[in-house]
């Protein structure tokens, strides 16, 4: 069977490959140590979690959303992400920066960086004049790069990963388009680099749906399944658990949720200059023009459901109403373009893989806009299904799959291994002159070796071997054949010329080594597990021939006999005589290897220098203490307003007013009164210093009212507490008292010093409490509950003592013949008659002695009491 899964995003409907996995079970934690996923999507990001104790969680934002809008907002003196963001894009759109991924690894000769200033026109996009990319001015004196605000996005989708995990994360999987080239792939890593975030992998978001898909479906898997697209395999190994290989992907730009909602943008743009209620167009006011785009992303989803809806905007422009009907007709009739060009990237990647409609059992939706009722029926058409798939949850998928991946990756969970082999979509080639001659003359030849082919697994390792250059020679790493890509994708698509690498020291190499059997310049090339390219190593290889000579001996020749005959042969050697015995040489070969100098030049993006990174982090840093030194102040400010208000309520409750003198009184509520007055005037300038200055003069003047309300209250459980722990040891002393002096485990000293403390506690509570009886309720107390807790503490350890020792205390050994005159002793003193002993079942000491017995039942009638004492004191 087979089964197609179809991604449509904001930016791009990407057709790709579907498998069911056989996975392991949710992983054993053994290391208290959080790693998260971000699902990176063009318009939202969605963030997941594993941690010990929650397997697989969608992190919830700071308005309890399950995504968030990929938006941030760079205001003076604070910054803004996710819907906040997007609140302010329809006040200041200048300050709202959103839809980054269409300029990562991007030229500003670029036509994604045109079409993005049309669609954006608020924004001033300038030239790096070094790396030739974007940068966006924020400010005269400021400007930000790409990847600079894509790492802000995504240390705050860190932070709200943080907050909900409740500890740090360093360690992250990120989802990232299968058609993402190289440079937008170095891109995401630079911009995670800067968040302080670890990419352990960049993982394709077609390959994170499928392995989510497979995460909850394992049971449904076959020992070897092929669905069209991916190839799974299982195997009955302890290691290696699935194997998961990418046969085909296709994709098509500018066709997603994003294009949709700026047809409908322009469509309420025009109907707003029909009504002619307004001189101005519309399409001049960039606010008005941000709260048109807010307006057409409601009424796409909500044309998914209904067939017609009112399209309103309050105050649109020059405090004008907007309001007009909108129809699923109209919306389709504007996208229709959009939706005739759904079906190609589905034939082209089963032409890819080589595969039939037919061969499609189960076509599986994935992205939020495949919701659209068109989109849908389009699909049902171009595959002849009666039905599509839609038993994922297509927001969240991506996210939860790659969020898998990295609980795989982590060193502190433990999962069944299982390998993930994705594709390169796009093929890389080595291409390099050489000189040829023919009939006398030397000519330079243009040589290309493929490296990767088109849908190439990846993590792989390729080794390419020069074999005809005995001098320094520099070779060029480029893409392969591109036709696949129509003329519009191939113009957005960025340089085919990846880097050209120069080698040095491959003439030395040769003049040191000429005796040697040359094997060639060996280039050592690596595509990661993230499908980023690496270059690792250039080296020289020679062959040295070694002849080793073996001479014959037979089994039984002694050791003294062989010094011998190795003299005696070498001896006939010399003067020519026969040799004795017949001697075999093996030639063996060794390998030299020698580093050469390489030197890699970057043809399509550079690579932002050391220091450009270090700068961006600093950067990004300080905006970050701005603004936990602006959240740190709110709180301050708030934590000050709400003490005063709720003091200058206490002032009047009953508990507080009887505490207080009136003089007290006047005192406190003239300096609430003061500071108020201060905050309505000086507060909003004022520092977190300050603020924290007066709320500790506040606490300190009302400080003493406080301790007295918080005494009284705390009274009656403690001394009811103590009063129960009196009675219980008194009732504990007279009982081991009574023990017959045969029995008796406790020494005099110790019942002594129990007596003492049983008799000073109780002269301390009645002495204190009568003494603070005699006091106002204005007063400092004398009666502390801290006291009364050391009390406690001091009695409950005597008992402790004595009831731990006899419980492991030995029965005393007694004569035989005085057994029925201790009997009778006993029962003369009441106790056997007194103590009702259990019956000893399997299992029971049949040594307890009587005393013994009695003492543990005390023990547990006092644990009894003491559990009620802590309960009543709220221990």
């Amino acid at each position: 069977p087979f089964c197609l899964q179809l991604i449509m995003a904001a930016g791009s409907l990407a057709v790709v490959a579907l498998s069911c996995l056989f996975l392991a079970s949710l992983p054993s934690y053994s290391v208290s140590v959080a790693v998260m996923s971000v699902d990176l999507g063009s318009e939202w990001i969605k963030v997941a979690i594993v941690k010990p104790g929650v397997p697989m969680e969608i992190v919830l934002n700071k308005e309890s959303r399950r995504k968030t809008p990929t938006a941030v907002c760079l205001k003076e003196n604070e910054r803004l992400f996710g819907d906040s963001a997007l609140g302010m894009s329809v006040k200041n759109p200048k300050t709202v920066y959103r839809h980054l991924q269409s300029l990562l690894g991007k030229k500003h000769s670029n036509l994604n960086v045109a079409l993005y200033q049309k669609r954006f026109p608020e924004h001033q996009l300038l030239e790096d004049p070094v790396r030739g990319t974007v940068l966006f001015e924020s400010s005269e004196a400021k400007w930000f790069t790409p990847e600079e605000l894509l790492g802000m996005v995504l240390n705050y989708s860190r932070g709200l990963a943080q907050d909900f995990a409740e500890q740090q994360i360093k360690d992250a999987v990120i989802t990232v388009p299968a058609f993402f080239n190289q440079a937008e792939r170095r891109a995401v890593l630079h911009a995670a680099e800067m968040a302080g975030l670890k990419v352990l992998q960049l993982i394709n978001d077609n390959t994170a749906v499928a392995l989510n898909y497979g995460v909850f479906r394992r049971k449904d898997l076959d020992s070897t399944v092929k669905v069209t697209f991916i190839t799974f395999q299982t195997k009955n190994d302890k290691n290696v658990f699935v194997n998961q290989h990418l046969l085909a992907t296709d994709h098509s730009i500018r066709l997603g949720g994003f294009e949709m909602d700026l047809r409908l943008r322009d469509h309420l743009a025009n109907l707003f200059n029909e009504q002619k209620k307004s001189k101005k167009d519309v399409r001049e006011n960039h606010r008005a023009m941000a709260k048109l785009l807010k307006e057409a992303q409601r009424l796409k989803t909500v044309l998914s459901a209904n067939m017609e809806f009112m399209a309103q905007v309050e105050g649109l422009m020059d405090d004008i109403d907007f309001k007009s009907k909108v129809t699923r007709a109209e919306f389709e009739e504007l996208c229709s373009d959009l939706f005739e060009r759904v079906p190609r990237p589905l034939h082209d990647a089963l032409e890819t893989a080589d595969l039939k409609l037919d061969d499609i059992e189960l076509v599986i939706l994935v992205g939020g806009s495949t919701r659209v009722p068109k989109v849908q029926e389009v699909l049902l058409k171009a595959t002849g299904k009666e039905e599509l798939g839609k038993n994922i949850n297509a927001d969240e998928a991506a996210a939860m799959g790659a969020v898998y991946q990295a609980a795989v990756l982590s060193k502190a969970f433990k999962v069944k291994p299982f390998l993930i082999r994705d594709a390169a979509l796009f093929p890389i080639q080595v291409e390099f002159t050489r000189e040829v001659e023919e009939e006398g003359i030397k000519t330079l030849k243009q040589n290309k070796r493929i490296l990767f082919q088109r849908m190439a697994p990846y993590p792989q390792r390729k080794v390419i071997t020069f074999n005809r250059y005995q001098s320094d020679f520099a070779f060029n790493i480029n893409y392969g054949d591109m036709s696949f890509l129509t003329p519009n994708e191939l113009s957005v698509f960025g340089s085919v010329n990846l880097s050209t690498v120069e080698l040095s020291g491959v003439g030395s190499s040769f003049q040191k080594h000429a005796e040697a059997e040359s094997k060639g310049i060996k280039a050592h090339f690596n595509m990661d597990e993230s499908g980023v390219l690496l270059l690792d190593r250039v080296r020289f290889i020679d062959l040295f021939t070694l002849c080793v000579t073996f001479f014959n001996f037979h089994a039984h020749t002694k050791p003294v006999q062989v010094f011998k005959q190795i003299f005696e042969e070498k001896d006939a050697e010399k003067h020519g005589k026969a040799e004795p015995e017949k001697k075999a040489k093996l030639q063996k070969k060794s390998k030299i290897s020698e580093e050469i100098t390489v030197e890699l030049i970057i043809n399509d993006i550079l690579n932002p220098t050391p220091d450009d990174l270090a700068s961006s982090k600093k950067k990004l840093q300080d905006l970050t203490n701005r603004d936990l030194a602006k959240q740190e102040r709110e709180k301050s400010l708030n934590n000050l307003e709400a003490f005063i208000f709720e003091t200058q309520d206490k002032l009047y409750q009953e508990d507080y007013s009887q505490v207080v003198s009136d003089q007290e009184k006047e005192q406190i509520a003239a300096k609430l009164t003061e500071v108020s007055e201060w905050m309505d005037e000086e507060g909003y300038a004022a520092t977190t210093k300050q603020l924290k200055e007066k709320l500790s003069q506040l606490k300190g003047l009302c400080k003493d009212m406080f301790f007295r309300v918080e005494e009284r209250r705390k009274w009656p459980d403690r001394l009811a507490a103590l009063e129960s722990l009196l009675n219980t040891s008194t009732f504990f002393f007279r009982s081991a008292k009574q023990i017959p002096e045969d029995d008796q485990i406790f020494t005099e000293v110790e019942l002594n010093m129990l007596e003492k403390v049983i008799n000073e506690t109780t002269i301390w509570k009645n002495k204190t409490v009568a003494a603070q009886e005699k006091l106002s309720l204005q007063e400092p107390p004398i009666l502390l509950s801290k006291d009364i807790e050391v009390k406690l503490a001091l009695l409950d350890r005597e008992v402790n003592y004595l009831l731990n020792k006899a419980k492991f205390a030995k029965p005393k050994a007694k004569a035989k013949g005085k057994n029925s005159t201790t009997e009778k002793s006993s029962k003369a003193n009441g106790t056997a008659e007194d103590w009702e002993t259990e019956p000893t079942g399997k299992g029971s000491d049949l040594n307890t002695a009587p005393a013994e017995q009695k003492l543990l039942k005390v023990h547990l009638s006092f644990n009894r009491k003491q559990n009620d004492r802590f309960s009543c004191c709220g221990f």
